[in-house]
């Protein structure tokens, strides 16, 4: 016997697809800008050991020690405004990432630990 599907079980289905589709665009999208922008100084694997890294003074940190008890606010706001702002030394990219791009890249480094 075939089921028949009703409009609500149609706009359910719909919804699941999208919002899966949305996390995994998220993803994606972390790990691209991840990829694009910190990869030089913070290397793949997020152990401070990127190509550019032996000519930063200090070395870029191992995110499994530096963000250890980070909220990922303070995460955000530390790539968003810089290190400055939190007592340490990075960058600000605020104004080259939006805030989706820049939760996206917290949530990519959280998966690197």
């Amino acid at each position: 016997m075939m089921k028949r599907w009703t409009a609500r079980t149609a706009v359910v289905v719909i919804a699941g697809a999208m919002l899966t589709t949305g996390v995994a665009r998220a993803a994606e999208d972390g790990a691209g800008a991840y990829q694009k922008n910190c990869v030089s100084c913070h290397g793949a694997g997020g152990k401070g050991d990127g190509p550019a890294a032996k000519m930063l003074k200090p070395p870029p940190g191992d995110f499994a020690t530096g963000l250890k008890g980070m909220a990922d606010a303070d995460i955000a706001k530390l790539i968003k405004e810089g290190g400055k702002s939190m007592g340490k030394n990075h960058p600000a990219f605020g104004t080259k990432l939006s805030d989706d791009q820049i939760n996206a890249v917290v949530q990519h480094i959280k998966g690197l630990k």
